[in-house]
């Protein structure tokens, strides 16, 4: 018969092996720091539109962007959001520039597109990344520590 003591040396230690092994995994969070470390070190992204942290960003910025959500929409940009190449134009001001040029349209367009990796970031349309010539509306995200942010949306 085994005794109490043993029962409660055994059980002691499992839950010790328990505890360690718990701590030794990495959290979700901790991933995505370090892929955004790794990506900060590479000049190119492996392509992350199969990734289900980019899948739900994209979704959650369709929709904010479906139903005009500003607030939404700035909360998932980047300080330096680029929307306009000539003159150039980031920060402050990007909403007024949609109202005034009617590109909500044409964004929520770009959007529905699949996102492919060029340099640091996931871009859509495709056809931007492997056609030189192409000419329209393009949109860019971009990891950061904090998650995927939406770092422009150009004309050229």
């Amino acid at each position: 018969m085994i005794s109490k003591f043993f029962c409660r040396r055994l059980l002691l230690l499992l839950t010790c092996a328990l505890a360690f092994s718990l701590t030794a995994c990495p959290t979700a969070e901790e991933k995505k720091k370090a892929l955004a470390a790794k990506i900060r070190e590479k000049t190119s992204i492996p392509d992350q539109s199969g990734d289900v942290s980019f899948q739900s960003f994209i979704g959650r910025l369709r929709l904010a962007v479906r139903a005009k959500d500003m607030p939404t929409i700035a909360s998932l940009m980047t300080p330096d959001f680029g929307f306009r190449l000539e003159p150039p134009g980031e920060g402050d001001g990007v909403f007024a520039f949609w109202d005034k040029n009617n590109v909500w349209p044409e964004l929520n367009l770009v959007l529905k597109e699949k996102f492919i990796p060029n340099g640091v970031y996931m871009v859509a349309p495709g056809e931007f990344v492997i056609g030189q010539s192409y000419r329209g509306y393009r949109a860019g995200m971009r990891l950061e520590e904090g998650g995927w942010r939406f770092a422009y949306f150009v004309n050229n």
